[in-house]
């Protein structure tokens, strides 16, 4: 494994991909909170690898999941709908971007290397976020719901790769989910895990990447 920060800047690839929940911003005790309430509601246990497998399958997937592991008589979009209303007010009020993050996209980006937003996450709920323009960021933005499948598998990055004008190999991708980047590996780009503020996340995510970023902040620009 290299080091990262020494291979980020100067950047050492052709395109950036970047992952937004627990990559870009704090968002794990939002999600919490989301789980619970969900589960609670319906008398159902809250298990530690439940947001972990959530983490990389998007709000349809993540629901139809949810839907055969509880056996519940329920609808994927009745499902969806109710993580984005609870969700959204959460994101509205308490989601920044984690420290240095905006900084070196910013830096990417005036140096004329192209950034995509690569998330499961969904555009109405990140839209939701008045007080960050995070779309301002990216000069893309694909979401799972835009390929149709989750990050166990490719197409989302490599659609993000597509609308950057980038080959797969050139590009460098962050994320904090060891399924998320096995699965950049199999697209043939570089793996950037980053360390998430989140006590959940399994200590082999390190390992699994290509690259590892403790810490936004360690990018010397």
């Amino acid at each position: 494994m290299s080091n990262a920060p020494d291979c980020l800047w100067p950047f050492c690839g052709k395109a950036a991909i970047f992952d937004f929940d627990g990559t870009l911003a704090d968002t794990s005790h939002i999600w919490h909170s989301v789980d619970l309430a969900f589960l609670g509601k319906r008398g159902l246990p809250y298990d530690d690898d439940y947001p972990q497998r959530l983490a990389t399958l998007g709000f349809v997937d993540g629901a139809q999941y949810t839907i055969e592991r509880y056996g519940l008589d329920e609808t994927v979009e009745d499902i969806c709908a109710e993580w984005q209303t609870s969700s959204r007010d959460l994101y509205r009020s308490e989601v920044t971007l984690r420290p240095g993050a905006g900084r070196y996209i910013m830096a990417l980006r005036d140096q004329g290397i192209p950034c995509a937003l690569a998330t499961t996450n969904s555009p109405a709920v990140l839209e939701s976020m008045q007080h960050l323009d995070v779309f301002a960021l990216f000069d893309a933005r694909v979401y799972a719901q835009d390929v149709g499948k989750s990050k166990d598998h490719p197409d989302i990055y490599l659609e993000a790769a597509k609308r950057l004008g980038a080959n797969p190999h050139d590009c460098i991708v962050f994320e904090d989910v060891c399924n998320a980047l096995q699965t950049v590996q199999r697209a043939g780009m570089t793996a950037c895990g980053v360390r998430a503020n989140d006590p959940s996340q399994p200590k082999e995510t390190r390992d699994v990447a290509d690259l590892w970023l403790e810490d936004w902040r360690d990018i010397v620009l």
